[in-house]
């Protein structure tokens, strides 16, 4: 989920930078600091704009910078589980798909892509079913709800889990899916064989 927070922090101005417009200054700075990392409350911070309400500057003995204090607002990106989410697959291996949601990617594991058996097309770079006939490859746009996350102090160590097995979830086409070839479920999200 996305949302804007107020922040206060105070950035340094070095004197190289005296003579230009000290909100340039202060909104790269602030950016060079913010942009990309994670904090524990707000998640992945995006975008650091607005900066407003600059305070004279302060020097200290021996640092020839000034100090001053700024408020700004911060575009961030946090997942909470039982989230639904809409993203991109963006990478296919063996034990699942990455799905990029927001900034950061998530794992699909094998096991929750589908109702169904799926098998690897490592020529074609798919998931294929074969008794519905659904697939799932490189580039689609899918329908997934959060499971579990895991933020780490960095976005490459950081962690979500995402699953597609329940009703509405996955390819948008797979809701078209003729009967007779649908997934079923139990009432746990596992499938089961219709009685012949």
């Amino acid at each position: 989920m996305y949302n804007i927070y107020t922040v206060k922090d105070v950035f340094k101005m070095s004197p190289e930078y005296f003579d230009q417009d000290i909100e340039k200054v202060a909104a790269n700075v602030l950016q060079g600091k913010y942009e990309g990392r994670i904090d524990k409350d707000m998640g992945v911070i995006i975008a650091v704009f607005n900066v407003r309400n600059i305070s004279d500057g302060t020097i200290y003995p021996g640092d020839p910078s000034t100090h001053h204090e700024a408020e700004f607002d911060v575009l961030s990106y946090m997942p909470h589980v039982d989230e639904i989410v809409s993203g991109q697959v963006t990478e296919l291996v063996e034990f699942g798909a990455f799905v990029r949601i927001g900034p950061m990617d998530g794992l699909v594991h094998v096991s929750q892509i589908a109702g169904d058996f799926l098998s690897f097309d490592k020529k074609n770079q798919a998931f294929v079913s074969k008794r519905s006939g659904i697939n799932l490859k490189k580039g689609d746009t899918v329908y997934a709800k959060v499971s579990t996350v895991s933020m780490k102090n960095t976005i490459k160590d950081s962690k979500i889990a995402l699953t597609m097995k329940h009703d509405g979830l996955g390819k948008p086409e797979w809701a078209n899916i003729p009967e007779g070839k649908q997934r079923s479920r139990k009432p746990g999200g596992g499938s089961r064989r219709k009685p012949n």
